[in-house]
């Protein structure tokens, strides 16, 4: 398998970092270029005094984009050394649909991400992105769980 290009997923978390440095090191290995990406959900409202109109992104939303992006710049500060690198922040409804969906336009071939390994009611009430990225994308995806001993709140 021929690796070109990985998409690495974050949620700005520590958890989303375990697979930072595997994912540099695999894409060292076969020269291939890494975009990570954060998606910041999207609730979308309708606009007030018209309840029947299309619902719209929050006005917050941009504001919430341009922390998204810096807290991403952040993260993979001197991470990612020696490898093609692209930071991208999106806004979508849905964080696995627009993962999966993020994959199938730019030419993604692998997808990494971390798991937080939320069991019980957490699981129930949160859900869990990568499952769903599972289901939704038509790429491999490597997922990293949870180190042994972690809380998983």
């Amino acid at each position: 398998m021929k690796l070109d290009h990985v998409l690495l997923t974050t949620d700005l978390s520590e958890e989303a970092m375990r697979p930072f440095g595997p994912v540099v090191e695999l894409a060292k290995s076969m020269d291939a270029r890494i975009t990570v990406l954060n998606v910041v959900q999207d609730v979308p409202i309708a606009p007030h005094g018209a309840p029947l109109a299309p619902p719209v992104s929050a006005p917050r939303m941009e504001r919430e984009l341009d922390a998204a992006r810096s807290a991403l710049r952040d993260q993979c500060a001197g991470t990612f050394e020696g490898v093609d690198l692209k930071l991208d922040v999106i806004g979508h409804s849905s964080p696995a649909r627009a993962i999966a969906e993020y994959a199938d336009q730019h030419g993604v071939d692998l997808i990494a991400l971390s798991t937080h390994g939320r069991t019980g009611f957490r699981h129930l009430a949160f859900g869990s992105v990568a499952e769903a990225v599972l289901r939704h994308s038509n790429v491999p995806v490597l997922s990293f769980p949870r180190a042994e001993g972690g809380d998983a709140r």
